[in-house]
């Protein structure tokens, strides 16, 4: 558990608009979602839409939807840095005034260069200040003229330390640093800066977010304290990986909640699974509902090291949430209606259903018989003309059963005194192909159950048609 704050705790999710909700954005929601809760916080949800040529709005609604699709509702207004030019402005200008930032008017290519000599000199490539030295009046002019430029500030030549929440204690120095660029103009801010700005204003208490953004943390931390703001708490989480611990793949990092909605995951198998990407409950528990996870997280359980993505374990999973719902809970996912012959092809296949998309598959048979090579009736070792032999003593007897009657417990006592006569191998193996056309499927007096009597009979009609036509 953390330590007591005086501040209330706010957290937030701030993903950019130029791209669909995936799984790494994803996890940073949740737990930052799971902080809250666990804590009496408040989660945030803040759309970082600075970079009008890269965002877009069907990349926000997918990320809405898709947050609201995992069940991480957000307590507040959804914030937008596109509506928020005026503060930031406020505060490039106030750093402009006092002299914490200046215009730099030197160009990609000129810093490219001087990047490459330090490299080669075996210096930190960090902006040389060359700007910093020129006058209000000859800033003012080449501003006048139309020349290039953006904003710097400046970064003191200090060490600058920080505690994570999940690392301990990170250092920094700031002369390794450089003046970096907060803006391209005062009412177009760059991430860094309308970050430390937007966490100040809303008031963030903590910020959880991938490690991948550690190296932005002190840049952040000296625009804090240049604008003599509250630094936040940071927890940096680690990196998802691929079973062999070698980074993830951007094949499934970048497969996007949507992708996975699609495939048939269910919402809440997918977050339990991305909560453990890093995290773990004390008593080593795997299922765990959404409501169990925000009791239990504790963000100083998060792991260092990389979190492995195992596709396997996701299915399996999958499977686990799938196996808990009723059927007919099981049919509202996969927009069946609840009819009594779709229930029971649900009863009969969910066992073998990893993700809700496997229905198709494994259903496809009880809605249309598929073509099947008529070898596939054969019993092992048994003859063609002892095979078509039982298929006609089976179809006789089924005509004998009246519709009504037409069930499992019936078919049973039925067709089991034909099997033990006949052999169970020689009677059920060819029903079962008959009426599934599969070599694997559920057992043949399931199957007929769900068919009925005349799609069952019509089906062995087939059967015998194609060992008829075949006698090999």
């Amino acid at each position: 558990m953390i330590r007591k704050l005086k501040r209330k705790i706010r957290v937030r999710i701030a993903p950019s608009p130029t791209g669909y909700l995936h799984i790494g954005t994803a996890r940073t929601a949740l737990f930052n979602y799971l902080f809250a809760r666990r804590n009496g916080g408040k989660f945030i949800l803040r759309i970082e839409d600075t970079d009008l040529e890269r965002s877009d709005p069907k990349y926000e609604a997918d990320i809405i939807e898709g947050l609201k699709w995992l069940g991480l509702t957000w307590d507040e207004s959804v914030t937008r840095q596109s509506e928020r030019l005026d503060i930031y402005e406020k505060y490039i200008n106030k750093l402009l005034a006092d002299g914490s930032a200046y215009y730099c008017f030197c160009s990609k290519e000129e810093l490219e260069e001087k990047r490459k000599i330090m490299l080669a000199q075996g210096l930190p490539p960090k902006y040389d200040r060359k700007c910093a030295a020129l006058s209000y009046e000859e800033s003012g002019k080449k501003r006048a003229a139309g020349e290039a430029n953006v904003i710097r500030m400046r970064i003191s030549e200090t060490v600058v330390s920080f505690n994570d929440l999940i690392r301990g204690k990170i250092t920094f120095d700031g002369a390794l640093i450089g003046d970096i660029a907060i803006a391209k103009d005062p009412r177009t801010p760059l991430y860094n800066f309308a970050v430390a700005v937007d966490d100040e204003e809303m008031e963030i208490s903590h910020v959880i977010r991938g490690e991948d953004h550690i190296a932005n943390t002190p840049k952040q931390i000296f625009i804090q304290k240049a604008l003599g703001f509250k630094q936040p708490e940071y927890a940096h989480l680690p990196l998802i990986l691929n079973p062999d611990r070698s980074k993830m793949s951007k094949r499934h990092l970048d497969t996007s909640i949507k992708d996975y909605r699609g495939q048939g995951y269910l919402a809440e198998a997918l977050v339990n699974f991305v909560a453990l990407l890093g995290w773990h409950p004390k008593d080593d528990r795997e299922i765990l509902s959404l409501d169990e996870l925000a009791k239990e997280f504790d963000i100083g359980q998060a792991q260092k090291a990389g979190a492995v993505f195992n596709v396997e374990k996701l299915d399996w999973m999958n499977a686990q949430y799938i196996k808990k719902l009723t059927d007919k809970e099981l049919a509202d996912r996969l927009d069946a209606k609840p009819t009594r012959q779709n229930l029971k092809i649900i009863a009969l296949t969910r066992e073998r259903m990893k993700k809700l998309s496997d229905f198709k598959k494994l259903s496809r048979f009880f809605y249309e018989l598929p073509d099947y090579d008529p070898k596939l009736l054969i019993w092992k070792t048994a003859q063609h003309v002892e095979i078509l032999k039982n298929i006609g003593m089976l179809s006789e007897a089924l005509s004998e059963v009246k519709e009504k009657g037409f069930t499992k417990e019936k078919l049973a006592e039925v067709l089991m005194p034909l099997a033990e006569k006949q052999g169970r191998g020689e009677t059920f193996w060819p029903l079962r192909v008959a009426v599934s056309g599969q070599e694997a499927s559920p057992g043949p007096l399931e199957i007929l159950d769900v068919l009925g009597k005349e799609e069952s009979l019509r089906r062995l009609r087939i059967a015998a048609q194609k060992l008829e036509s075949n006698s090999w």
